[in-house]
């Protein structure tokens, strides 16, 4: 089982992981799934009916609008990192929380390293599993090494120049 670390206001901790990842050639598990967003759209409604914490998986190729109507429904969505280097998913992160308010989870799951900390909670991740074995005291450090931004985004924060306006 992947290390999941959660923001918490400001802080990162270690967190037990009630989700299992299922891929789509598997048979569906009891309990809480992760599942991508092909079979959620096959699958969905049967979970949801039976009372399950359902959280979907968006590949960087999809898009956060296909999951507007289902994400008051939805306790996580799974952004997947499938190379560091890929920028995709923090557009869906911040479509997510800015345009559709998504309270739940986003969660950082594939190649995900803790340099990228700081640029995923200004986009509205709060979750991460980390591919490096890193801690949740090293994210945290990264997540907070700058103490000034110049620009608004997901994460509220209070841009420099309107500090300086005050």
């Amino acid at each position: 089982m992947p290390t999941l670390i959660k923001l918490q206001g400001e802080a990162m901790v270690l967190a037990n992981d009630a989700f299992t990842h299922v891929a789509d050639d598997q048979d569906l598990p009891q309990g809480d799934v992760i599942i991508s967003l092909t079979r959620f759209q096959a699958d969905g409604e049967r979970l949801l009916g039976e009372g399950r914490s359902v959280g979907v998986r968006l590949e960087p190729n999809e898009e956060a609008e296909a999951l507007a109507y289902d994400l008051p429904r939805l306790a996580v969505v799974a952004l997947a990192y499938p190379k560091f280097r890929d920028g995709r998913q923090y557009s869906n992160a911040r479509v997510l929380r800015e345009r559709f308010g998504f309270k739940g989870e986003v969660r950082a799951v594939g190649d995900v390293l803790r340099e990228q900390a700081g640029f995923m909670v200004r986009c509205g991740i709060d979750a991460f599993e980390p591919a490096d074995g890193s801690t949740p005291d090293q994210w945290a450090h990264v997540a907070q090494r700058f103490r000034y931004v110049y620009q608004r985004a997901a994460d509220a924060r209070e841009p420099a120049f309107a500090e300086r306006g005050r």
